[in-house]
């Protein structure tokens, strides 16, 4: 469930910053941007409440989200989606994964401690 919160947490983040976008030319797309940021931060939340590591949680949120808010920019608003800014979607997306590896072997590492710690 977790991953379906964090999933949900990212859509409605890119959502609302999209929105402030559009605002800028109709102001009704700031209901969108109000509710949009308030699910984020509800489903992230749910995300922690689950039992993911804060660390990762935000990281994969916050880099997911700058990753598909300037991509989908570019293709709703025709901003600049340069190779330098491909680039740094790309290193995002490694850092992130980094990351969730990280976290997962630290769980496993602090798993296997605690059963050593039972065995003794």
């Amino acid at each position: 469930m977790k991953w379906l919160f964090l999933g949900t947490a990212i859509a409605a983040e890119v959502t609302a910053a999209l929105s402030m976008q559009a605002a800028v030319d109709q102001p009704g797309w700031y209901a969108l941007v109000v509710v949009g940021y308030l699910a984020a931060f509800a489903m992230l939340i749910l995300v922690l409440r689950a039992g993911m590591a804060v660390g990762v949680a935000y990281g994969i949120w916050g880099a997911s989200g700058v990753a598909l808010t300037a991509v989908l920019a570019a293709v709703l608003f025709g901003q600049a989606l340069t190779l330098t800014m491909v680039v740094g979607v790309v290193l995002i997306a490694a850092g992130v994964l980094l990351v969730e590896i990280g976290s997962q072997r630290a769980l496993a590492a602090r798993k296997r401690a605690t059963l050593e710690r039972g065995a003794i």
